[in-house]
């Protein structure tokens, strides 16, 4: 694995998913695909009770590299992006994202497909995809579902970024730890209470029953966003301006079409 590290923790029952490219831990092609690759040998080892995924360093991930955003590469990056979303629904495994530092775009949508996110005081979490004249298909779908509709899209329309302490007050985080190395040994604990001593199986049933609209949205509205975004949204001039000039480190130059 060249971008991901892949421990397995607790008896070999918790497979341990560490985002590192040793810069922000951003969601490329690449550590995309090494994480699909994971997931799908995951598939075959019934002893798994838990997938846990974390930053390596002070961030958890800057998000979805914005030079595959361009026209050109909208489509592939899409498509990769939303296979690990898919390929994590199927598993039914029960997810569990320990946040730390800058958890932004698609490096807060990895996160939101889990079960349960923990954060320590230095997380900053927000989707700012629309700051660069574009949007974000997962998380206009999980968001609504994991904190309502007002929290969700006053996130997701304004590209405002929160505290940790903001995002456990409206719902989003199930705790926040005082620093990293604080959350890492209280989930430790958390882990071997609330997740070691169930069945790996049941907990799939239990994890699939407890999800089963989310998951049904999520399957249904993902291909709808993903089409809305290549064919639509990367037609306008505004979304290639916005992208564009992030890349080129300039202001944008909006013409509101």
């Amino acid at each position: 694995m060249n971008k991901i590290k892949v421990e397995y923790t607790h008896e070999n029952s918790v497979t341990r998913i560490i985002l590192d490219d040793g810069k922000g831990n951003v969601l490329d092609n690449v550590m995309m695909n090494e994480i699909i690759e994971v997931l799908s040998t995951i598939k075959s080892n019934n002893n798994i009770k838990l997938i846990t995924f974390e930053g390596a360093g002070k961030n958890f991930s800057f998000g979805a590299s914005v030079e595959e955003h361009t026209k050109e590469k909208a489509e592939e990056m899409l498509t990769t992006f939303h296979k690990i979303f898919l390929t994590l629904l199927d598993l039914h495994i029960p997810t569990l994202a320990k946040i730390s530092g800058q958890c932004l775009g698609g490096g807060l949508e990895l996160p939101l497909m889990c079960n349960f996110l923990f954060a320590d005081k230095t997380a900053k979490l927000g989707q700012p995809e629309i700051v660069l004249g574009v949007f974000a298909p997962p998380a206009s779908i999980m968001l609504p579902l994991k904190i309502g509709n007002v929290r969700a899209e006053e996130l997701l329309i304004t590209g405002k970024i929160i505290s940790a302490e903001e995002a456990k007050s409206i719902g989003l985080l199930n705790e926040v730890f005082e620093d990293k190395q604080t959350m890492e040994t209280e989930l430790n604990i958390w882990i071997e209470k609330n997740i070691c001593t169930k069945s790996a199986s049941s907990l799939k049933f239990a994890t699939k029953a407890a999800r089963a609209s989310y998951d049904f949205f999520l399957k249904m509205n993902l291909p709808e966003f993903h089409k809305l975004f290549v064919k639509e949204l990367m037609e306008t001039n505004d979304a290639n301006e916005g992208i564009n000039s992030f890349i080129e480190k300039r202001k944008p130059v909006w013409k509101n079409n």
